[in-house]
């Protein structure tokens, strides 16, 4: 079984080139097969694994909450930082 995964803008400095802003939302469904929002491929490509690990189950034992993690843009010069939700399907 896999959980969806949400991805929210929640700190953006600088200028984001992909028009990115604070609340943002983009949902990922692995079992639909599908991402709905808008993500620069950068981005995307990045936080992948992180995404990839919470749909399947992993946990990180340095977060407070099992199912909120956060991911940094790739882009130093205009920094960005979402946050990584797992929403469980029990």
């Amino acid at each position: 079984m896999t959980h969806d995964v949400k991805l929210k803008v929640i700190k953006q400095e600088g200028h984001c080139t992909a028009g990115h802003e604070i609340g943002d939302e983009i949902f990922i469904s692995f079992e639909k097969n599908e991402i709905k929002g808008k993500i620069c491929l950068h981005a995307l490509y990045s936080v992948l694994p992180k995404v990839y690990a919470m749909a399947y189950g992993a946990e990180f034992p340095w977060l407070e909450d099992p199912d909120v993690s956060t991911h940094a843009c790739p882009d130093a010069t205009n920094p960005l930082v979402y946050e990584v939700r797992r929403i469980r399907k029990d």
